[in-house]
This record gives C-alpha cells, structure tokens and sequence, in this order.
C-alpha cells in the first residue's frame, strides 16, 4: 500500500527541504540515495497534480453568452 498523495503545496516543502539536505552534503551515500529516490517520487507526484490542474483549466471554455462554463473532465473533446 502507498502513502497518500499530499497536497502540492506539502509537496513541494517536502521536495524543497529535501534539495537543502542533498545539497548541504553532509548525508551519507545511503541516506542521500533515500532523499533522491523520494525526491524523484515527489518530483513526479507533483508534476502529475500539475498536469491534472492543467486539464482542469483547458476544459473552461467560454460560452457563447460571454460566461465561462466547466464541462466534465471525461478527456472527449479536448485536443
């Protein structure tokens, strides 16, 4: 079972603190291994949020009346 996907923004302070600990040198072979391989994951779990909030924003189209209108993300229609 995988831990729960946090929310961007926890991620990205955990990926953050992560790059300072990598960065700062003082790890050991092992533990620095540990933080990059956890960092990768972050790395990919908030490029996929990014991806998905992107999704969302395309799908808002403008309506012929002038307003904005969201149509359901079932990814028919969206080139």
């Amino acid at each position: 079972m995988s831990a729960p996907t946090p929310s961007f923004d926890d991620g990205l302070d955990r990926l953050e603190a992560l790059v300072q600990q990598l960065e700062a040198g003082s790890l050991s072979l092992e533990d620095a291994l540990a933080k990059f391989e956890e960092g990768v994951g972050l790395s990919k779990a908030l490029q996929e949020q990014l991806a998905e909030a992107q999704r969302k924003v395309e799908v808002l189209k403008r309506g012929l009346g002038g307003e904005y209108r969201a149509e359901p993300l079932d990814g028919e229609g969206i080139s």
